[in-house]
């Protein structure tokens, strides 16, 4: 288990712990899971809605995908201030360690602004990885 990261935009804070799954893994054919648990927690006055998320995953080679999508987990939660949605997904590499960073695309439905919040960069990190540091 690694540590938290956490970041807030726009009155909303976003905290990320990564798990390295080694029974989903397999090194000697160049796969390596993970998985990700996300809080996303309303600390502002208004509502918000998170409608699209983006994710640049990097592997330890310096290769990003760039993942886009509507909403996390099927759903596009609504978070009232105080509130907050926590969901766990996961991401294969092709190599033993790598890191990813993002943006949940975001709505006030009273207003109808639109804003983009932080997703902190995470390590993935795993026990057959070599001595360096990203």
């Amino acid at each position: 288990m690694t540590e938290d990261y956490s970041s807030t935009t726009h009155g909303v804070r976003v905290s990320v712990r990564s798990f390295y799954l080694e029974d989903q893994s397999q090194p000697e054919e160049g796969r390596y899971v993970w998985a990700y648990r996300v809080k996303i927690a309303n600390e502002g006055r208004l509502p918000v809605q998170l409608l699209r998320r983006t994710w640049h995953i990097t592997d330890a080679r310096g290769r990003t995908q760039h993942v886009h999508g509507a909403g996390v987990v099927g759903e596009q939660p609504v978070l009232e201030p105080g509130e907050s949605f926590e969901y766990t997904s996961g991401t294969p590499l092709d190599t033993p360690s790598g890191f990813m960073v993002g943006q949940y695309h975001m709505v006030q439905p009273d207003s109808g602004e639109t804003f983009d919040v932080a997703i902190p960069a995470f390590s993935l990190d795993s026990p057959h990885q070599g001595g360096g540091v990203h």
